[in-house]
This record gives structure tokens, sequence and C-alpha cells, in this order.
């Protein structure tokens, strides 16, 4: 549970962002703090997030100092390990760089926060954040009201699965006869994408040869 509400601000962006993962609403205070969440909510290696999740005192500062996410990871499939808690402040480079001075005393209180329970600290910037899976999951996201009709999802499935992975070319090609029932199919194929009952790599930027293939 947030350890503070985040204020309205007329000099940023704040709002709500709805999370799966979580199942349930959390805010943000910046664009760019809402573009971290989205990529959390699509990470696997992620289990849940928590935003402004922590107070740390600091002497001199009376508010202290709250960083925006804590982030906890599943344990690894292989070998059972659990990578410890993150806790991250999302900030542009720029901002870091022009504010190094002011920030130094939070960040070293961070660090000593999260070494005393085992957990990491870092900041996260755009570059972390502004990538081609950042590009990918915010297209995809226009799908997440498609609602595939049953008969829809099979015949997809049963091309993905009779080809054993596909491209999305090729699987147009396979179910759509012209132009308009491409534009009937794609919203569809999109959606499963999105909800990862079909499978691609978000890390590469779409095109019509990406491939597609079925969730293990």
């Amino acid at each position: 549970m947030p350890v503070r509400k985040i204020p309205k601000n007329h000099l940023s962006v704040t709002g709500s962002f709805a999370s799966r993962k979580n199942g349930k609403m959390g805010g943000f205070e910046s664009i760019l703090e809402k573009e971290y969440l989205l990529l959390l909510d699509f990470d696997d290696e992620v289990e849940r997030f928590e935003e402004q999740p922590v107070n740390i005192p600091i002497l001199g500062i009376a508010r202290g100092y709250t960083p925006d996410v804590l982030v906890h990871f599943r344990a690894d499939s292989e070998t059972g390990h659990t990578r410890p808690p993150l806790l991250t402040e999302i900030k542009h480079s720029s901002d870091l760089k022009r504010n190094a001075e002011k920030y130094a005393p939070k960040f070293a209180a961070a660090d000593q926060y999260v070494a005393e329970r085992g957990w990491e600290f870092r900041t996260t910037t755009e570059k972390e954040i502004r990538t081609p899976r950042l590009t990918n999951l915010k297209f995809l996201r226009e799908y997440r009201n498609v609602e595939p009709a049953n008969k829809d999802y099979a015949q997809v499935i049963q091309l993905v699965d009779r080809d054993g992975g596909t491209t999305l070319q090729s699987l147009l090609r396979g179910i759509a006869a012209n132009d308009d029932e491409k534009l009937y199919w794609l919203p569809v194929i999109w959606n499963l994408i999105l909800t990862r009952r079909l499978i691609t790599n978000l890390d590469v930027a779409f095109d019509d040869d990406i491939l597609v293939h079925l969730a293990s």
C-alpha cells in the first residue's frame, strides 16, 4: 500500500495505471513512471510491484524520501533463485545530472535502507524505459478491449499450431482472403499477443515478419 498519496500536479502528468499483474489501480507521477509501470506489468520475471512503497527518514529533510517503485521478482524456474526486491527512483537522465547534489542525500539514504534489508536500489531512466519493447506494448494496449470470439481464437491457434510457429505475414495469408478480412483479423491477433495466448519477441520492432508461436 502506498505510504503517501500522489498529489495532483500542474507541472507534471499524474494519474492512475490499471495493472493486470497487481489486479488493481496504481498511481504515477510522470509519463516516464507510467511507462515504467507498463514494462513491469508485462515482465515475466516480475511478480508484483508497489508504487510509493516506503518512506525513508533523512536528517534535515522533514518529509524524508519516498522512492517511486518497489519491484518483487518471481523465483527463477530453473535455479529456484529469487532476485532481491528492487527499490527504484524513476528520473530523466538530464534531471539526475542537473540535480545530482540535491538527490545525493536521498540516494545515499536509500542505499543504506536497502542494504539493511537485502534489497537493491537504483535509478531508472528513459534509457532503460524508452525501448522497442515499450513501443510494442503501447501499441498492443490499444487492443486490450478486443474480445475475440472463441471460434476466431480457435482458428488462429489452429493455424499457428499446425505450422509450429509462423510469421505474422504467413498467418494473415492463411486466414484472410483479402484486405478487408485482414482488417478483421489483425485486432484479433494483436489481442492474442497482448494476452499472451500468442507469443512473440517484444524486444524487436513489430513488422509483418515477426514470429509468433503458441504459449507453452
